[in-house]
């Protein structure tokens, strides 16, 4: 049986003065994960500083990137950020990693070789998981070079990285290089088609992905669906009506995550289509936390 497992993301536009208290009382209320998007243009804490202090504060909640962008950054610095971070909150880091930034213009802030981001993406995995898995580490590659890198205590259990992603070069991506998947802006059927395609790609790889390593990102926008939302929705799923990507109600949004369950998927990141996050986490609780296991 799968481990049905649900988290949540702040509300659009949650600042730090907002989120300082925010990973305590989801700890408070029981909720098993937070996830912190990379919006560099906006009032939202950077997740990886914002991933610090929500495990500073806790000693249960999981803690995510939903995602962070890794092309652009050294693999070196971002492996000692994770190692650190598992080593002070055994067992509750969960980078989720992607190609690009959700908004364009902040594309320039993660600058690699003209047409080659995708390549440093794959290298950039290469190393980090080298960096995550071994005790010391040279490297040798077209973007990357390093020799003899320690970078100190592994955590006793190995830290997994997931990426995002849907298009068919990041879901082979996934299967050859990644532990697993959360996507977003996905229907039940389209998820089972990534799954089945990332699966594919491992076993083409000489790999497996855990079968519960699947996961969807969910809004729920029951007060409406705001322009930028659909927006974002209709690029990243062209010919789908938003309707089936975004959950216009609790009740929808319950059988959504059903039948994605019943697609094969298991994590799932449920976010705020509104800035009430005290009414959405009391929804949360009573609408969707029943479906764990």
């Amino acid at each position: 049986m799968l481990k049905i497992r649900l988290g949540v993301a702040p509300a659009a536009g949650t600042g730090p003065a907002e989120f300082a208290g925010l990973a305590a009382r989801l700890e408070e209320a029981g909720i098993d994960s937070l996830w912190l998007s990379e919006l560099v243009y906006s009032p939202e804490v950077d997740p990886m500083i914002g991933m610090a202090h929500a495990l500073a504060r806790t000693s249960k909640l999981k803690v995510g990137t939903g995602v962070a962008i890794l092309p652009g950054r050294h693999p070196v610095l971002v492996a000692k950020q994770l190692l650190t971070l598992a080593g002070l909150a055994p067992k509750r880091v969960l980078p989720v990693f992607g190609l690009r930034p959700a908004r364009a213009a902040e594309a320039d802030l993660f600058p690699v070789p003209a047409g080659r981001r995708a390549a440093v993406f794959d290298e950039s995995l290469v190393l980090l998981r080298r960096l995550l898995e071994e005790d010391e580490v040279s490297f040798d590659g077209e973007f990357f070079q390093v020799d003899g890198v320690r970078l100190g205590p592994r955590p006793s259990k190995r830290l997994d990285v997931w990426l995002g992603g849907a298009a068919p070069a990041a879901l082979r991506r996934t299967g050859r290089l990644a532990d697993g998947w959360l996507g977003s802006f996905r229907t039940p059927s389209q998820a089972r088609d990534a799954r089945v395609a990332i699966q594919a790609a491992a076993a083409e790889a000489g790999r497996e992905i855990e079968e519960d390593h699947f996961g969807l990102s969910l809004v729920v926008a029951d007060r409406g669906i705001p322009d930028e939302l659909a927006a974002m929705a209709a690029r990243r799923s062209p010919g789908t009506p938003v309707t089936d990507l975004v959950a216009t109600s609790w009740a929808e949004a319950r059988r959504l995550v059903e039948q994605h369950i019943d697609a094969g998927l298991s994590k799932f990141v449920i976010r705020p289509g509104h800035g009430d996050f005290e009414g959405f986490l009391e929804k949360f609780r009573a609408e969707l936390v029943p479906l764990q296991n």
